[in-house]
């Protein structure tokens, strides 16, 4: 018996475009129209994101990282496998309701993750946590929409320019690690790199771990 695509709730971003949560057999997938944002079926590149950051941090004492977009949570349970006890990890989510979704214990989500004591979940667009946070953070990981080409929020590109990446590497600790999620290579966004003075490198990531698209992991670090 073929099982049903079960519609479980929409959300509004800030600006207004919906994002639709769906379940069939046991996996889960946030849509914007038409357009699969992400799954749980397909989520290897964002495991690997978090794990390319956070690695260096595994046995530094109370180490803060960053993630900015909580999504199907995914990106914050690697960090928290990889993170030690007296780690801390502030999430900026900019849409309640994916907030919402996660904290859903009926959801086969990330209401544990999120309950981890060293976990702090802000409702908050991530450029002004940035902004607020100077010199703050060992680890950025910014997986917030669908690389620099925005789908969820038009102000989620920006963080992919000049500006966007100059405030994000001065939220750095000395030494610390930015980390972008990109659908593919960017030229733009490599250029704004290096604008800001940072040296990156660049590792192709397919979105399940033996097929799928294949996506472009950034971490850039102070030249």
């Amino acid at each position: 018996m073929m099982k049903k695509l079960e519609r479980l709730g929409d959300t509004r971003a800030p600006d207004g475009t919906t994002l639709t949560l769906y379940r069939h057999d046991g996996e889960y997938r946030i849509m914007v129209g038409a357009v699969e944002l992400m799954s749980s079926r397909r989520h290897h590149s964002e495991t690997v994101l978090a794990e390319l950051a956070c690695e260096p941090l595994r046995a530094v004492a109370d180490a803060r990282v960053l993630i900015g977009g909580l999504g199907l949570g995914f990106t914050l349970r690697a960090a928290l496998r990889v993170l030690g006890p007296s780690a801390r990890v502030v999430v900026a989510e900019l849409v309640a309701g994916v907030i919402a979704w996660n904290r859903n214990s009926e959801y086969a989500l990330a209401a544990a993750a999120l309950a981890d004591e060293r976990v702090e979940v802000r409702e908050a667009d991530v450029a002004d946590v940035l902004r607020e946070n100077p010199g703050a953070f060992d680890a950025i990981i910014l997986d917030v929409d669908n690389g620099a080409d925005a789908l969820v929020s038009g102000a989620n590109a920006a963080l992919y320019r000049a500006s966007g990446v100059r405030r994000a590497a001065e939220a750095l600790r000395a030494g610390g690690t930015l980390a972008y999620w990109s659908d593919r290579d960017d030229a733009a966004f490599e250029h704004a790199l290096r604008e800001a003075k940072l040296s990156f490198t660049s590792t192709h990531v397919r979105a399940h771990v033996t097929a799928g698209p294949w996506y472009t992991m950034y971490l850039a670090r102070r030249a």
